[in-house]
């Protein structure tokens, strides 16, 4: 029911809350069934006839969805929520029991404004049905994952003569580090710093590409080329970039250093690409969903069919594809796809 929910909520754009009551502290003491049953009639009559109850964790945490609230004003929702749903158990149950549930909110979609207390910007609680799926599937992801550590670390140690030449033109082109980092989003929006060699000048505005992001994501962008009148979802003349740094980007060797990323667990060989926190900002609600399912990758479905020919609906309907169909053999056909797309590289700029 709350994965139909979070989709309803997609379509509609009306979010909705999610109320945790954890029952495992106040159980030790005995009361058990008792008092499940007791907090779950408190919780009948305190909510709407829409709003869903039933169980989280079958016998310790039971859930409350409130549909379709309408978040703003001077308080925020959840602790509105959080108020009323606490007075009603506190005036029904004995102190005691009451102070002993542990109760958690979490909106959908979510919001980031203290972002200090957690380095993940998604809710993995919004979404159980995704580690259930990973349980499943552990032995294909412990695979994939020796095959991440041990490919990575074999193309690290083949490319390093290639590392050192690019470093060195780097070097002699331009001022600043052959190495530039950069905030991107994980899993469940797990923030790390992606690995590129450096293809622009330092000290660059980043407001061009914010905004081209922008504008991307609304269906906005979208240059048409004269030979085949397709378009380019992406920057063709950018005027940040070096003129070593062109033909890195054209040649995708600017994303040889994603494979430590890759060695440390940040990103794997395959997977949508990363994107920056101003980026994720922009999204639409189901736009998330490229960012929650999987580990971002170096390659992968998009890179292989089009790249910046792609508009980004597309793009991200690429990325939900892969997450939904996965296994260990697309992500071979993929690898072994990914040479023949860099060699073209058709979409690269």
């Amino acid at each position: 029911m709350l994965t139909l929910e979070r989709r309803r909520a997609e379509r509609s754009r009306k979010p909705f809350v999610l109320m945790l009551l954890d029952f495992r502290a106040a159980n030790t003491n005995g009361h058990g069934l008792a008092l499940i049953e007791r907090t779950t009639s408190i919780l009948c009559g305190a909510t709407r006839e829409t709003d869903l109850i039933g169980w989280y964790e079958t016998g310790s945490v039971l859930a409350v969805i409130f549909t379709e609230v309408k978040p703003g004003g001077d308080s925020p929702v959840t602790e509105i929520l959080r108020s009323k749903i606490t007075s009603a158990l506190q005036e029904k149950l004995e102190p005691k029991l009451a102070s002993k549930l542990h109760i958690t909110l979490h909106l959908f979609p979510e919001t980031w404004e203290d972002k200090g207390q957690s380095d993940r910007l998604a809710d993995s609680k919004l979404y159980p049905e995704l580690s259930k799926k990973d349980r499943k599937k552990s032995l294909p992801i412990a695979v994939k994952r020796g095959i991440d550590v041990v490919g990575s670390a074999l193309l690290l140690l083949f490319s390093s003569p290639i590392f050192g030449v690019v470093a060195l033109a780097i070097k002699l082109t331009s001022k600043g580090p052959v190495i530039f980092r950069q905030d991107r989003l994980g899993q469940f929006g797990k923030r790390f710093k992606c690995l590129k060699f450096r293809s622009m000048f330092v000290n660059n505005d980043n407001r061009v590409h914010r905004q081209f992001v922008q504008d991307l994501i609304a269906g906005k962008s979208g240059k048409e080329l004269s030979d085949d009148r397709s378009a380019v979802y992406k920057i063709t003349n950018d005027p940040r970039v070096t003129p070593i740094g062109r033909f890195l980007r054209k040649t995708s060797l600017d994303e040889l250093p994603q494979f430590w990323n890759v060695l440390c667990g940040e990103m794997s060989l395959v997977g949508p690409r990363p994107p920056v926190p101003y980026e994720f900002e922009a999204y639409d609600f189901w736009h998330r969903r490229r960012v929650l399912e999987v580990k971002p990758g170096v390659t992968g479905l998009w890179q292989v069919t089009g790249r910046s020919r792609t508009c980004f609906d597309d793009m991200v309907r690429l990325d939900l594809r892969y997450s939904q169909e996965w296994s260990l053999w697309l992500d071979i056909k993929i690898l072994l796809a990914t040479p023949r797309a860099v060699i073209i590289g058709e979409g690269a700029y």
